[in-house]
């Protein structure tokens, strides 16, 4: 096994140290669950979000003005659907 001098890095080398605190099971237990929270209600938001978008094109009572607007947000929740799977 070959040994490093950290004081004199090999060329075209770099190095770095962190020293991070352990996370116990009953903190990472807390930390999921509050990502999945997380997760759920903007989930819940945007299929609300969306649900209103498609009522909105389906009413007749609603203005034209307002089914423009529905259009738009569906077409734009849509575009950034497709940029994040495509990632560009």
């Amino acid at each position: 096994m070959s040994t490093i001098d950290l004081d004199k890095p090999p060329t075209g080398h770099e190095y770095k140290v962190t020293v991070e605190p352990q996370e116990s099971i009953a903190e990472r237990n807390v930390r999921l669950a509050k990502d999945v929270a997380l997760f759920v209600t903007a989930l819940a938001f945007v299929a609300i979000i969306a649900w209103l978008c498609v009522e909105t094109l389906h009413s007749t009572s609603s203005s034209d003005e307002e089914k423009k607007w529905a259009m738009s947000i569906l077409s734009g929740g849509a575009g950034a659907i497709v940029g994040y799977l495509l990632k560009k």
